[in-house]
């Protein structure tokens, strides 16, 4: 079967990378392991050997479900739905969930948003273990002072503590992309437990609209705060901590 392009398919036909990174996936006998977009279940039949609860298995394109197939049994789900809009709350999992995903590389920073800003924090899962674009890893895990640094990695790291754990090179897809990839592990943090997710989504978006403003100017609307606390209004949105952009946003009422 050959991969879609418009659903973004690379699949990964390296046995050794897979090897590796099954190998850093951490499971026991009460997880329920979720496995976005398996594809052929070039991973899953190294999954299906680990310790788990259940095994959820959401694949968007019907051709593969036959693929799927042959891993279904009692403790294994098929689920032939679109992650993008495929209620992951619905499964009634609790505390005990981990997401696992060769994600496709056009959609990938809309999940990752999406199960970042779940209401309940900390969420249902305890790790994620995700494949991204290169350049997209980067951007997540980026620190402040760097060009690199944004409004994802903000959000991503305010929720999370994340990891880099394998590159993936073009050459481990089929087709091969054009870009290398990176598998990045998220563990839920409740260190910022007191945001509001919403809130600093549109705090960040002020300040990264136009990144080299200074935030007297980007961060305007708030500047009363801002001065108040004693910020340095001639630093850019890039300056700030994820530290800063939390306690900004709990500073606005």
């Amino acid at each position: 079967m050959k991969p879609k392009k418009s659903l973004g398919q690379n699949f990964i036909h390296d046995e050794n990378f897979l090897n590796k990174l099954n190998g850093e996936i951490k499971s026991g006998t009460k997880t329920n392991i979720i496995e976005i977009g398996p594809g052929k279940g070039a991973l899953t039949k190294y999954l299906i050997k680990k310790k788990y609860r259940k095994i959820i298995l959401i694949e968007k394109d019907n051709s593969l479900i036959k693929y799927l197939e042959e891993f279904k049994e009692e403790n294994v789900i098929i689920i032939n739905a679109d992650a993008l809009s495929f209620d992951l709350l619905g499964l009634n999992i609790a505390n005990d969930g981990v997401i696992v995903g060769n994600l496709p590389f056009n959609i990938s920073s809309q999940l990752l948003l999406q199960w970042t800003k779940f209401k309940y924090w900390p969420p249902f899962y305890n790790k994620m273990y995700l494949m991204f674009q290169r350049e997209l890893g980067e951007r997540i895990i980026a620190k402040e002072n760097s060009k690199a640094y944004g409004r994802i990695s903000v959000l991503c790291q305010s929720r999370f503590s994340i990891k880099k754990l394998l590159l993936a090179p073009a050459g481990i897809f089929s087709p091969k992309p054009k870009v290398d990839g990176i598998v990045l592990e998220f563990s839920p943090i409740n260190k910022y437990k007191q945001i509001n997710i919403k809130k600093l989504e549109t705090i960040l978006r002020k300040a990264f609209l136009h990144r080299r403003k200074k935030i007297k100017s980007s961060l305007k609307d708030y500047i009363e705060v801002l001065t108040k606390n004693n910020f340095d209004l001639d630093k850019r949105a890039e300056n700030l901590s994820v530290n800063d952009y939390c306690r900004i946003s709990v500073l606005i009422k």
